[in-house]
């Protein structure tokens, strides 16, 4: 193993999968710390962690078990993939993975860059931005468990780390790789540590990832993953895939912008449920219930407990946030299960909570990397029988879960 990366959820390490394998890195997408070595032929290893909205110190632990992992496979580079609107809060988890990790590592300088110019996600003077939109107007500022209520990413990790933060602004990173470099290695000789590094098209990344060719850790968002591959020789390919017949169903807990949307579109052409959370909280909804209503709809049906911010916060209140995410993602979980068991093929998810859920209530040990479906989001084997798609919340085209649907099958 060349490249060994830790992901902080399910989705966005599917995420970063995707794009190392089109770089052409023969990639596998391990679901937790695995217990046995990698095979000989892995040349990135993608460690999906559900370490994102937990304890800090529970994440800290888990990132560096799963670094320890990654070092035992041979690795000489490390990536540390978090979202790509920065998720987290005031207390982590972002900093504090990312100081233990450089600790363990003895790295400096490490890059920061959530950035993702083919999902709209671009870092200009250290400003987020969501498309057109500062991050802080997006609708992540009503995100139910890592409101992003600050774009200056400087600004968000400071009281997250024990290290000063830098910037590498963008007319530096437009010079190119060198100058970036240079840029990295003058902040860093002025004390910071962690250096957030601009970007707002897919050029700016592959130079950072040039520049990136000799540190020892990396951190961001899967952009900027996208001139890795070239400094360990490799070459843009397509992954191989074999389409999967067979049932389909579709699974939605996520509550952002964009999946809320999805949900609308697809609930207006397909059958559609929704999960009500306090009926799964007061045990009024069971699991089976949704399960065998899934299994016998025809066509392609979508459960989902997606809702407009309000509705979140309310039952957030009555119930508390952990209550209810737990009872919701165990629900999910349990559907996926009793769907698996009783012969579902296809499995469609929205939102990193409940594809974490779900790919953990599933007990899929590993994913092998297959096509893209959208900008970041591929399509997953997950057993000869069983295939997946694992979508962040704000990725994807409205009428996602149906060109997902297609792909899986073979049907493009």
């Amino acid at each position: 193993m060349l490249l060994g990366c830790i992901g902080d959820d399910f989705t966005g390490s599917s995420d970063l999968a995707n794009t190392l394998a089109k770089g052409g890195m023969r990639t596998v997408q391990y679901t937790g710390i695995p217990d046995t070595p990698a095979g000989d032929d892995v040349q990135a290893g993608v460690v999906a962690l559900k370490s994102r909205s937990i304890d800090p110190g529970k994440a800290v632990a888990q990132s560096l078990a799963a670094l320890e992992w990654l070092r035992q496979q041979g690795c000489g580079q490390f990536f540390f993939k978090y979202c790509s609107t920065f998720d987290s809060t005031a207390d982590g988890n972002i900093g504090p993975v990312a100081d233990a990790l450089a600790d363990a590592l003895g790295a400096a300088p490490v890059i920061v860059c959530p950035a993702f110019p083919g999902t709209g996600r671009s870092l200009y003077q250290g400003h987020l931005f969501v498309k057109d939109r500062l991050l802080s107007e997006s609708g992540m500022q009503n995100h139910p468990l890592t409101p992003m209520s600050d774009p200056d990413i400087r600004r968000w990790l400071a009281p997250q780390t024990r290290h000063t933060v830098g910037h590498v602004s963008a007319e530096d990173v437009f010079a190119g790789a060198a100058q970036i470099r240079q840029s990295l290695e003058a902040q860093h000789s002025e004390g910071h540590r962690h250096i957030v590094v601009d970007a707002i098209r897919d050029e700016d990344l592959i130079e950072i990832g040039s520049a990136a060719r000799d540190l020892p850790l990396i951190t961001g968002g899967s952009g900027v993953a996208l001139g890795l591959p070239a400094n360990f020789g490799c070459m843009a390919s397509a992954p191989p895939w074999h389409a999967q017949r067979g049932k389909s169903i579709v699974l939605s807990g996520s509550c952002s912008v964009a999946t809320r949307a999805q949900v609308a579109h697809h609930a207006a052409r397909h059958p559609a449920r929704e999960i009500v959370a306090a009926d799964v909280i007061e045990g009024r909804l069971a699991p089976r219930d949704i399960a065998d209503w899934l299994l016998g709809t025809e066509g392609l049906p979508l459960a989902y407990s997606s809702a407009d911010p309000d509705k979140v916060a309310r039952v957030q209140e009555k119930y508390g946030r952990e209550t209810s995410s737990e009872a919701l993602e165990t629900f999910f979980a349990e559907i996926a299960r009793l769907a698996v068991q009783a012969g579902v093929c296809r499995i469609i998810t929205a939102g990193g909570e409940t594809s974490g859920a779900v790919v953990e209530g599933l007990g899929l040990n590993s994913l092998e990397i297959g096509p893209e479906i959208d900008p970041g989001v591929p399509a997953l084997r997950a057993r000869p029988d069983l295939v997946v798609a694992l979508k962040s919340g704000n990725f994807g085209s409205e009428g996602f879960f149906e060109k997902a649907d297609r792909l899986l099958a073979g049907d493009t």
